[in-house]
């Protein structure tokens, strides 16, 4: 499929985390010290937003259980033996894209 344009970078902040569509699926995209991430939105224990979590540092908690996932690599802070999808991006002037492969 390749890269895809999602959002204007001003839209996910440093710190900031925020749930999108891309192509049918939802995905998560969080700014961590400047740099990109997304990841997908669905928590692997009850199916909760991972988009409408907090985001500390690289690690963001589900707001319905508080699983929490690394936003690096989609690895789940506790056991990173489970984990979501983690998806390339890119940065491209004033725009974020991703590729969902």
């Amino acid at each position: 499929m390749g890269f895809v344009r999602v959002v204007k970078a001003a839209e996910v902040p440093a710190g900031s985390i925020r749930e999108l569509q891309v192509e049918g699926k939802a995905i998560a995209v969080a700014n961590v010290g400047g740099k990109i991430y997304a990841i997908n939105n669905t928590c692997l224990h009850r199916g909760g937003p991972l988009g409408q979590g907090i985001l500390e540092g690289k690690v963001v908690t589900c707001p319905w259980h508080g699983w929490q996932f690394d936003v690096t690599n989609g690895k789940v802070v506790q056991n990173p033996a489970a984990g979501v999808d983690c998806y390339p991006t890119e940065v491209r002037g004033e725009d974020i894209f991703i590729d969902i492969g």
